[in-house]
């Protein structure tokens, strides 16, 4: 397949929005990264082709013409995500398998100031919509690591299945880490996921709106 469907693509809910990945987010990609070096090291792949903090330009042009060229192959959808208009964080679907597969790894990192706030689990709800009603995938993947419990909770929150550990997934801070798989098929969210996930938003609102007894 030589393009995604429906990309680029620009997704809204709210303030929160996905929009593809550019050159002149430069300047709010490093800054962000740098303020988050601590929040981010343990989780991030050691990747020379995806720079964790460095502050030369040249890395992150190199990984923005990588997943430029992934996207007109038809094997990744870059997104930045913002939030009330500002950087945020990224969120990309890559490793897209077509075939009889049709099948995608998610990954994503947000600034650790705006976590907790429902953003990266709004983003990646839009992005599965997308992906599975649009794009046409069948099946996404989020490889996590075990001990990364907030990461886990939005994939949980959102109804993907825990499906078992890859031993020894991903070179992550200097070693070779566990991975714990969680996938989602099409048929999990027949009406989509947003859907789904703005009604657990209300009723856990609702709940905090309502009175203490006594």
């Amino acid at each position: 397949m030589d393009r995604l469907r429906g990309w680029p693509a620009i997704l809204a809910e709210g303030p929160i929005e996905l929009r593809p990945l550019r050159m002149r987010d430069v300047r709010d990609w490093r800054e962000t990264r740098l303020r988050n070096a601590d929040w981010l090291r343990p989780w991030e792949p050691s990747n020379p082709e995806t720079p964790l903090f460095r502050t030369g330009l040249g890395p992150y042009v190199s990984m923005v013409g990588t997943l430029r060229r992934e996207a007109r192959q038809g094997l990744a959808l870059p997104w930045v995500v913002t939030h009330e208009g500002k950087f945020a964080g990224q969120l990309t679907v890559g490793a897209v398998v077509w075939g009889s597969a049709r099948s995608a790894q998610v990954g994503y990192w947000i600034d650790g100031a705006l976590a907790g706030r429902g953003i990266i689990p709004t983003a990646l709800a839009m992005a599965v919509d997308h992906c599975f009603f649009t794009t046409g995938l069948h099946r996404l993947e989020a490889n996590i690591r075990p001990e990364n419990h907030a990461s886990r909770r939005v994939v949980e929150k959102l109804g993907f299945r825990e499906e078992g550990v890859r031993r020894r997934q991903l070179h992550i801070d200097g070693a070779w880490r566990d991975h714990i798989c969680y996938a989602l098929t099409v048929e999990d969210v027949p009406r989509g996921l947003l859907v789904q996930w703005r009604r657990t938003v209300e009723g856990s609102n609702a709940r905090r709106s309502e009175p203490s007894p006594g």
